[in-house]
C-alpha cells in the first residue's frame, strides 16, 4: 500500500465521555484523595497523557515513580469494562472502508496503552494497530505524528493526518501532510478552518470522500 492515513482517537474515532474523563482521574482521588482536577485540556503544558499525569504529581508534591502505579490503577478501571468507550458514528464503517487500501493508524495524546482497550472494545483496534503511537515517550502532537509519519515510510503527500483539534491542526499541517480536520459541531469546524484546515468533515462520509480526493 502506497499511502497512509493516520487518525487522533478522541474526537475522530472515539467520543472522549465525561465517563472516561473520571477514569482517568479516579485513581488521583483513589490514592491521594484529589479532586477538582482541571479537565481542560489546554490547561497543562503538554496535552499528552503522560505529561499531565507527571505535572499533577510534581503540582502537588506526589512522588514522581508513583506514575506507573497511577497509570496501572487507569489501565484497571478500562480493562474492567466498567466504562465503555462510544464510537463516533460512522468511525467503524470508513476503517473498514479503508482497510487493505491504505495504511491505517493513530497518533493519540492519549496513552496508547488506554487507547488500545478503548478500540478493541469498540472493535476498532485491529484497523489501526500496524502504526499506532501515543502518549509514552511522546510530547506535544506534533512528536506524536512525525512518529507516525516516520514509522510509515510513506512520502508526505501520501499520508493523510485526521483530527479533530487545534493542536492537530499544527501537527498535521507542520509536518507537511495532508490535514483533514474533523468535527460533528460545526462552531469546532470553523474554529478549525480558521486556524488553517483547508479540508474539513462533519461526518465520516465526507471524511472518505477528502481522503480519496487526496490520495488519488
Amino acid at each position: 500500500m502506497d499511502s497512509a492515513v493516520i487518525f487522533d482517537v478522541d474526537g475522530v474515532l472515539l467520543d472522549l465521555t465525561p465517563a472516561e474523563e473520571d477514569a482517568f482521574f479516579l485513581p488521583f482521588a483513589q490514592r491521594y484523595g484529589l479532586t477538582g482536577l482541571s479537565r481542560d485540556w489546554d490547561s497543562y503544558r503538554v496535552r499528552n497523557d503522560e505529561h499531565i499525569i507527571a505535572e499533577i504529581i510534581e503540582r502537588h508534591g506526589l512522588p514522581p515513580q508513583d506514575g506507573e502505579a497511577l497509570v496501572a490503577d487507569y489501565l484497571a478501571i478500562l480493562s474492567s469494562g466498567a466504562v465503555p468507550p462510544r464510537a463516533i458514528p460512522g468511525a467503524a464503517g470508513l476503517l473498514k472502508r479503508l482497510s487493505g487500501k491504505r495504511r491505517l493508524g493513530i497518533a493519540t495524546a492519549n496513552l496508547l496503552s488506554a487507547a488500545r482497550l478503548r478500540l478493541l472494545a469498540s472493535g476498532l483496534w485491529a484497523h489501526v494497530e500496524a502504526l499506532a503511537f501515543g502518549a509514552e515517550g511522546s510530547g506535544h502532537k506534533r512528536e506524536t505524528v512525525a512518529r507516525a509519519i516516520a514509522a510509515s515510510g510513506l512520502p508526505r503527500e501520501r499520508i493523510v493526518y485526521v483530527g479533530d483539534n487545534l493542536n492537530d491542526v499544527e501537527a498535521g499541517l507542520g509536518n507537511g501532510v495532508h490535514f483533514i480536520g474533523f468535527s460533528e459541531d460545526a462552531t469546532r469546524r470553523q474554529r478549525l478552518a480558521k486556524a488553517g484546515a483547508v479540508h474539513v468533515a462533519g461526518d465520516h462520509a465526507r471524511t472518505a470522500d477528502l481522503i480519496a480526493a487526496l490520495l488519488t
